[in-house]
């Protein structure tokens, strides 16, 4: 019972990710949009599990991604909020 795993895992690509296999993830989304993560792999011809390809994008490709460090403006909201709220 219950849900169906997402892949049958036979065959599929583990570990790092290529330059090639973050364009083709990229290209795809960008140009379909993202409908079903459990179909992205199989139509933007990757042997990655939906899973990989979801994560991959959310933590590393997204074109709204802000890498680096904090800005001043957000440092202050940041020790401002931590003084009102504190540790929770």
């Amino acid at each position: 019972m219950g849900r169906q795993p997402c892949c049958d895992k036979v065959g599929l690509k583990r570990g790092p990710w290529t330059i090639e296999e973050d364009h083709k993830l990229m290209n795809f989304i960008i140009n379909n949009g993202i409908h079903c993560w459990r179909m992205v792999p199989k139509l933007a011809g990757l042997l990655r599990c939906g899973k990989s390809c979801r994560l991959r994008w959310i933590n590393y490709l997204r074109p709204d991604l802000k890498r680096g460090a904090f800005t001043e403006a957000e440092e202050n909201q940041l020790i401002q909020l931590h003084s009102r709220l504190g540790n929770r």
